[in-house]
């Protein structure tokens, strides 16, 4: 789920819980907890709403001075949605930091933190359909930090979404880290890394 960066303070000082979205499907679930700039959201209702039925006390909750405002930002580039149409109400809060912030800087890993983390990627690797990827891409980010994903995906002989999903599953575990461009290892990536091929 993505916020503009004007809406990121609203969003942590709690001030802006709620958005309106025009998904064709809803992109969230009750209760899950989505991470934004920094950020762990928990969604705490979705529903459906016709816009014709949108007031001016829903502006202010969704980070918009006014109704027009908020109607303005709904139809994007695009025409203002008509009264009938169907818009997603995502009412939701600020959790609190994103969790893999802590989680990435961790980086005095007990011998059992290696064994649990050397498990974990041994389990994404036998659900690959295309073989052990796991400590390659921690190698090859390691060695090009900032590196934009198309060059590591090439490099790699993989399809650059794939190839994203992977780093993405890999950040989950506080191990890698985005850039502007790019990726890192974090000192948790660093540290296991560093164990794995020590020993």
């Amino acid at each position: 789920m993505l916020f503009s960066a004007e809406s990121w303070p609203g969003l942590a000082d709690g001030s802006i819980t709620r958005t309106f979205r025009r998904w064709r499907r809803a992109q969230v679930r009750e209760g899950g907890r989505y991470r934004v700039a920094g950020l762990l959201l928990e969604v705490d209702a979705v529903c459906r709403v016709r816009v014709g039925d949108l007031t001016e006390a829903d502006a202010a909750p969704a980070g918009e001075p006014s109704r027009d405002a908020l109607l303005a930002r709904l139809a994007g580039r695009g025409e203002v949605p008509g009264p009938d149409e169907q818009v997603w109400r995502v009412d939701l809060h600020c959790v609190g930091p994103d969790d893999r912030i802590a989680l990435r800087e961790a980086e005095d890993l007990a011998p059992d933190d290696v064994e649990s983390l050397r498990a974990r990627l041994d389990r994404l690797d036998r659900a690959s359909s295309y073989g052990p990827w796991t400590r390659a891409v921690l190698r090859q980010v390691a060695r090009q930090p900032g590196v934009v994903s198309t060059v590591l995906a090439a490099e790699a002989g993989r399809e650059r979404q794939s190839y994203k999903a992977d780093v993405r599953k890999l950040k989950g575990l506080g191990l890698t880290e985005s850039l502007q461009v790019g990726y890192r290892l974090s000192p948790r990536g660093a540290a296991l890394l560093a164990a794995l091929e020590n020993g």
